[in-house]
């Protein structure tokens, strides 16, 4: 099973050509969402403004060697690592679904756009990425959403903002499915492209588009603190400070001359069941 291609035995019954065209079409379909998501959420319109009232209030300009090692800094927190997820399980979670997507499309199109190919390593990446996929995408449907683990709402509630978690699933396990039974031309094929052109046709109401404005947000929010502008916030007061306390006389009067660290009060005890 890992190490077969799937798609292999489609050829009899499909013509390469016409999966490749599936393949452009959710492309394209990716594409178009996103497109569309950006003009009905006015969301680069927002940022882009945001970034020109930003430089407004810089106290410096950032030079560009800074810019280029907080760009690095972004690949590699928030995009390879997803840094910003303080919660170990979110994070692993994410981390799962990301790579597991990757490998999963990467080589899904690889052995669809090489039909005559041998590589028993690309049907073993298919299936890993598929597993990943699956294994992070349950993790967080059952004990990480939000409104399951926090909330106390039936694990089986939909709406559609799960469009997306439920398509990544229904992908997932489809494929898993349909690569066990020897793959072929038969139901779970059928349900297997449902769900992939769910997942990709269904852009414009998903969280997808969300991806692809991460790694530029984040990377503006670190321009903005470096060049001193914080996005018009008040500084990071040391409040054991004296010079603070003579700013603020009412931290030591409320607070006392050495208050504690109050920024790290929301983890004292994670939500459950509000």
């Amino acid at each position: 099973m890992f190490t077969s291609n799937p798609f292999a035995s489609l050829t009899e019954v499909i013509s390469p050509a016409m999966m490749q065209g599936y393949i452009i079409l959710m492309v394209l379909l990716v594409m178009g969402g996103t497109i569309l998501d950006m003009l009905h959420k006015k969301s680069a319109k927002y940022f882009f403004e945001n970034a020109k009232k930003a430089q407004k209030s810089a106290k410096r300009e950032v030079s560009g060697g800074e810019k280029v090692a907080m760009a690095v800094g972004v690949l590699t927190n928030e995009v390879m690592t997803a840094g910003e997820f303080s919660n170990p399980q979110r994070r692993m979670s994410h981390l799962l679904m990301m790579y597991g997507f990757m490998l999963f499309v990467l080589s899904t199109a690889l052995m669809i756009f090489s039909p005559g190919t041998t590589s028993t390593l690309l049907p073993q990446l298919w299936h890993i990425g598929a597993l990943m996929l699956a294994v992070g995408g349950y993790w967080f449907w059952f004990a990480i959403r939000v409104d399951v683990a926090a909330e106390g709402l039936p694990v089986f509630r939909f709406e559609r903002a799960d469009l997306f978690i439920v398509s990544v699933l229904a992908t997932s396990t489809f494929a898993l499915l349909w690569s066990y039974n020897g793959g072929g031309l038969n139901l779970l094929f059928v349900l297997f492209i449902l769900s992939s052109t769910m997942l990709f046709g269904g852009v414009y109401w998903s969280k997808f588009a969300h991806m692809f404005f991460k790694p530029a947000a984040a990377f503006q929010k670190r321009v903005i603190m470096a060049d001193g502008g914080r996005e018009n916030l008040p500084p990071d007061y040391d409040l054991t400070d004296p010079a603070v306390h003579a700013k603020f006389p009412d931290v030591p009067m409320y607070m006392g001359k050495n208050p504690p660290n109050m920024g790290l009060c929301i983890k004292a005890e994670r939500a459950k069941h509000y």
